[in-house]
């Protein structure tokens, strides 16, 4: 059995659960844009329909940063999955975008991913409150 050097393995770990978080940092950035947005829309009385519209697009860009973010968490556990077995997978280090290159999906799929990514109930919640907020204050 061959023992393999676990160093590389940690680096790569370290490097994207630091980068996870900063997805997670800019979700919340996202989601705070929209609460901003939503409230100067109801203080200052904006055209809901456009205030809607910017926070669908909030929305589905949050829904882009999960899926990279989703991305990312895959990888750490092959990391960490590596890191257990130390020395039965030496070429598993530094593959994330050879990984991510080989399970694309084209358009479709990419589109799938980042709809799955937008309904999930973290993501999707204020977005949905938001919009229904803004619809009912507009309409009734």
């Amino acid at each position: 059995m061959t023992i393999v050097n676990s160093e590389p393995f940690s680096q790569e770990w370290i490097t994207l659960q630091n980068n996870y978080e900063q997805y997670e940092k800019s979700a919340l950035l996202i989601k705070l844009a929209a609460l901003a947005l939503y409230f100067v829309g109801a203080v200052f009385t904006l055209n809901a329909a456009l205030v809607c519209f910017v926070v669908l697009i909030l929305w589905v860009q949050e829904g882009v940063f999960r899926t990279s973010q989703a991305r990312l968490g895959l990888r750490i556990l092959a990391v960490e999955q590596a890191l257990k077995q130390a020395g039965k997978s030496a070429d598993v280090a530094f593959q994330l975008h050879s990984i991510w290159l080989a399970g694309r999906k084209g358009i479709t799929g990419l589109l799938a991913e980042y709809a799955a990514s937008m309904f999930k109930p973290t993501v999707a919640f204020p977005y949905a409150v938001f919009l229904l907020a803004l619809l009912l204050c507009r309409y009734f």
